[in-house]
């Protein structure tokens, strides 16, 4: 099924390079998390309050800059904007990586690195949405967005399998260095995409555009809704990735390793959470997506009463499956039903409010952890998540959104 998908797919030319580009970009987003944050914990009188505002760093000014992002996305060419950001972004890694291989590094330096490179996801997340749209026609979109995601998963549980043993005998500086090398090469893969130049249009102010896109996002309940529960969804979920899931690991010699192979478990769910969503057409995509997300907190919880490690990798696996489901029929559902000339705008207030408390997730979420215990407060994130996915299923527009049929 994979395979055939996968054939009929690279006859549109640039897919390849895409799906290639972002399993080298993945690998290296696999390894970052563990590297970062076990290369934080490892300095001189860091705690869970220092790794909260490394790890929060980045997040900041990508949803301070996301709106103009979406802007510069619908104007100029989109694999430029995103290979350009990577290149750029890789050097910014290297910086983090050096500090740790010569022992310079100091929470300071990896928040300002981190700072800069959050300003090009800014312009790189609203971009790389409609990439993918310019390369293959409406009707492969739902197979273009499974494979792209399958492809990613894959290179993403590479990384995290990676990431534990590279820290572990090298160090976390060697783990960073390996992810600058894979957003260079994924940054030159997709700046020579040859991509149709965008449709020529009216320039008109930053802020007419701006007020245009908000247009076309406040006229879809469903989106909004949908937005809203994922402001505390994906609170909930960047806390635990980036704070809570290291420092409940961090008991041990052997924390790195479990964590990435709770990282992994979760890509391994990803990957077949893909397979299901090539396999499965959903009339009401929206609907299925959120119950099962609603079922992801299942991960959470098991961390929150110290399961042993297979349960957490089991929960981790389902939490995988529940993701890849929604972003796959998210994102499809996303390029269908907004039109390609206000399409990254709209993407961009898309994340912005999806991710808007992302970044005070990541910060409270250390001092809370220190202050009344990691698990304690896994309970609670795992609840909100919970709480969240069944608030939008309330949403008739959410719970009745049918998939766009494609007329051939």
């Amino acid at each position: 099924m994979i395979t055939t998908q996968l054939r009929e797919l690279s006859i549109h030319r640039g897919f390849v390079r895409l799906i290639s580009a972002r399993f080298i970009s993945n690998v290296g987003n696999g390894l970052s998390p563990i590297a970062l944050a076990y290369g934080v914990l490892s300095l001189d009188g860091a705690n869970g309050k220092d790794l909260s505002l490394v790890m929060s760093a980045r997040i900041f000014p990508m949803i301070a800059l996301m709106l103009f992002g979406g802007v510069i996305g619908d104007r100029f060419k989109r694999n430029r904007i995103v290979g350009g950001t990577d290149i750029l972004g890789s050097s910014f890694v290297a910086i983090s990586a050096a500090s740790f291989i010569f022992g310079f590094a100091s929470v300071p330096l990896l928040v300002f690195m981190g700072f800069l490179f959050g300003i090009l996801n800014a312009m790189w997340w609203p971009a790389m949405s409609g990439v993918l749209p310019a390369l293959v026609p409406k009707e492969k979109l739902k197979d273009g967005n499974a494979v792209l995601g399958l492809l990613s998963n894959f290179g993403y549980v590479v990384g995290a399998l990676m990431g534990g043993t590279l820290v572990t005998f090298f160090g976390s500086g060697w783990a960073l260095l390996v992810d600058a090398f894979s957003f260079f090469i994924a940054g030159v893969l997709v700046w020579k995409l040859d991509v149709p130049p965008m449709e020529h249009r009216e320039r008109r102010s930053i802020f007419t555009e701006l007020k245009d896109g908000w247009f076309e996002f406040k006229s879809r309940p469903w989106l909004v809704a949908m937005v809203i529960a994922f402001t505390g969804i994906n609170a909930c979920f960047e806390a635990l990735v980036q704070v809570l899931g290291p420092l409940a690991f961090n008991e041990n010699s052997h924390g790195p390793r479990n964590w990435s192979l709770n990282l992994a478990g979760l890509t391994v769910g990803m990957i077949c959470g893909g397979v299901i969503a090539l396999r499965v057409h959903l009339n009401r995509p929206m609907f299925f997506s959120m119950i099962v997300i609603g079922l992801s907190a299942i991960w959470e919880f098991a961390l929150a009463i110290r399961a042993p490690l297979l349960l957490t990798l089991v929960g981790a696996f389902l939490a995988g499956i529940a993701i890849e489901i929604y972003t796959v029929n998210w994102s499809t559902t996303m390029q269908r039903h907004i039109p390609e000339e206000s399409f990254s705008r709209v993407t961009a207030y898309d994340a912005f409010g999806s991710f808007a408390l992302a970044p005070l997730g990541i910060v409270v979420a250390g001092p809370l952890a220190m202050y009344y215990g990691v698990h304690r407060v896994l309970w609670i994130t795992g609840g909100v998540t919970l709480v969240c996915a069944i608030v939008a299923l309330l949403v008739k527009s959410v719970r009745n959104l049918r998939s766009v049929q494609v007329q051939l």
